[in-house]
């Protein structure tokens, strides 16, 4: 009979452990003709999508494809249930990754074969985008974005165009935005640096920080901060709401609007404002006045912090 020592034990669970999580990759380049103003339609299960731009009139496609596999026969055999389709119908090139679906619910990653793209585009491009399980980048194009993970970060740069992101499970970050924007998060933070259109987002359990927005339509969080600056004055009703923090705005100086301010468990706070017609409580946990001349109503909410709205 032979006994097993704690050491090696040890190596031998190692050694499996390592067996079962290698991994191989492989890459599939594909080039399609196109003009501006064309569409990518990518769509993958668990891996990422990144997006890039410039001056040539096609779109690039590399496919990585990461395998759940320790050999190369059993690569083979994990792609045999992997349909990848690079197709081109006039204008529109579509990169779709599907993998059979899975029979029962068992152990490990599922699917064994995580596709990712990277996709050059022209810089004027319009772009469909979804992944089940990844991240999504796009870097600095000029039209719309749609944009889907279940769980992944969202990261867009320059976006020229209608924008509308959501994820299930990560952050959200836009450096720069022209037109309307939409993003929404389940899971993470929302960090805008610049909105030219107007605006909304929301997250189930971050914070909200816009460094500056034109048009922030509304900003909604249950569990964070709402920090945002606005560059112009309010065309229509605004809301920023939170469930958990403090709501904190900056507005011009000669911005003209209606405020309604109401927290559960702070202070409303205001500075450099020309207010007339206000009203507050006791406890100053609620204010409403005209700003200015007065105008669309500024609705500020916390069920758990301060307000703070000020003047520059």
């Amino acid at each position: 009979m032979k006994f097993w020592t704690p050491l090696a034990c040890a190596l031998l669970i190692s050694g499996t452990t390592l067996a079962a999580h290698a991994k191989i990759t492989r890459t599939v380049e594909k080039t399609f003709a196109v003009q501006p103003g064309g569409r990518l339609i990518a769509e993958t299960q668990g891996g990422n999508i990144t997006i890039n731009s410039d001056d040539a009139n096609q779109v690039r496609i590399v496919v990585t494809q990461v395998i759940d596999a320790s050999s190369e026969e059993a690569a083979n055999k994990a792609l045999e249930k992997l349909s990848l389709s690079l197709e081109q119908k006039g204008n529109e090139v579509t990169a779709i990754a599907t993998y059979e679906k899975r029979l029962s619910s068992g152990w490990g990653n599922w699917p064994p074969v995580k596709v990712s793209y990277t996709v050059t585009v022209p810089r004027t491009f319009n772009l469909q985008l979804n992944t089940s399980g990844g991240n999504i980048q796009v870097g600095s194009v000029k039209g719309s974005v749609n944009a889907r993970t279940s769980g992944g970060d969202l990261v867009f740069e320059r976006i020229e165009g209608e924008l509308d992101g959501k994820t299930s499970g990560g952050n959200v970050t836009l450096s720069e935005g022209t037109a309307r924007a939409n993003l929404s998060t389940s899971g993470g933070n929302i960090q805008i640096d610049r909105a030219g259109g107007p605006t909304t987002v929301s997250t189930s359990g971050g914070n909200i920080r816009i460094q500056s927005a034109a048009q922030l339509l509304s900003a909604q969080t249950s569990g964070g901060n709402v920090s945002a600056k606005l560059t112009e004055a309010p065309r229509q009703d605004m809301t920023l709401r939170t469930s958990g923090g403090d709501v904190t705005v900056s507005v011009p100086r000669t911005a003209a609007f209606q405020l309604e301010a109401d927290t559960s468990g702070g202070d409303v706070e205001t500075s450099n404002l020309m207010l007339s017609n206000s009203s507050t409580n006791k406890r100053k946990t609620k204010l409403s006045a005209t700003v200015n001349a007065g105008g669309p109503k500024l609705s500020l909410r916390t069920s758990g912090g301060d307000i703070r709205v000020s003047a520059d």
